[in-house]
């Protein structure tokens, strides 16, 4: 069958936003983590300084993006090395998000409140493709439980917002103060 390509199996987009989003948020935690215990003098400084500049992980982070970006235009993977491929991205997108509100202000604590938000929406997008339903079998009584779904997410995406001010008036200061006597 010369001129026709041999048909190659493809995972599907639900599979691999689940590698994503696990090494995502396992990403997103490990480096809250390591970074609060260094902060507290609990584990050596692994922080990278370039001619005295602290290289922050959002550039590893950059870097892997460009690097799985250019892979998977290039290389169109497929099978084990698919998978390799979300979970590095999801890698970097933790990476990245994990200081979004330092690229977002150019600046500024590492715990500002809009990395956490970063977070939480990217998880969400990731859930969506990870699980939900494809289109072609939404159907009337779909759209009711999506409906109740979304003012569930709403209430929920509320009480997050009410917690997440509650404990950054309870413990911001607190770790901007460590952060601020970690430093170099």
């Amino acid at each position: 069958m010369k001129g026709k390509e041999p048909h190659l199996h493809r995972e599907t987009a639900h599979k691999l936003a689940r590698f994503a989003l696990f090494a995502f948020l396992l990403t997103f935690i490990l480096s809250r983590v390591f970074v609060f215990l260094i902060m507290s003098k609990l584990m050596p400084n692994l922080y990278c300084f370039v001619q005295g500049t602290h290289v922050h992980h959002l550039n590893y982070g950059i870097f892997l993006l460009a690097t799985v970006a250019g892979y998977s235009v290039f290389r169109r993977p497929t099978g084990r090395a698919a998978e390799v491929n979300a979970l590095l991205y999801g890698v970097a997108m933790g990476l990245t998000f994990d200081e979004f509100g330092m690229w977002l202000h150019l600046g500024g604590s590492y715990w500002q409140r809009a990395s956490v938000d970063a977070v939480i929406v990217v998880t969400a997008l990731f859930g969506l493709v990870a699980f939900a339903q494809t289109f072609k079998r939404f159907e009337r009584h779909h759209f009711w439980l999506s409906f109740v779904v979304l003012l569930a997410v709403l209430g929920f995406g509320a009480v997050i917002y009410i917690a997440g001010n509650r404990l950054g008036e309870m413990v911001g200061q607190p770790l901007r103060e460590l952060e601020s006597a970690s430093s170099p």
